[in-house]
């Protein structure tokens, strides 16, 4: 009979010894590689600089504002001043009606105990 004598296994090799990070610096593309990156970051940088300027300006609350609206929040702010007054000149009114009110019903009393 014939025995057949077995191998032992061969243990995986890590995944650092399978790559070389070298490797992708030695094959000369690594140029061309940095040229992308930094074309895309100059690319990101131009687009997103005036959205990034207009938030800041959003945020300031200093966002320049239209003149024609400008100019109806402050006539609304002056009528809405001219309608305080008049709020305050109604309320005497009121107290001046309700004075001569009492005053009437006073002078019609007496009248009213004669009969």
């Amino acid at each position: 009979m014939m025995l057949l004598q077995a191998i032992p296994p061969v243990p995986p090799r890590p995944p650092s010894e399978m790559f070389d990070p070298n490797l992708v610096l030695t094959t000369g593309e690594a140029p061309a590689v940095v040229m992308i990156v930094v074309a895309v970051m100059i690319a990101l940088t131009v687009v997103l600089w005036p959205l990034a300027r207009a938030l800041a300006r959003r945020l300031e609350g200093r966002g320049a504002a239209d003149p024609a609206l400008r100019a109806e929040v402050e006539q609304l702010q002056h009528r809405l001043g001219e309608v305080d007054a008049m709020q305050g000149r109604l309320a005497e009114l009121e107290e001046r009606l309700d004075f001569t009110e009492r005053l009437l019903a006073q002078s019609r009393e007496p009248d009213r105990l004669q009969s």
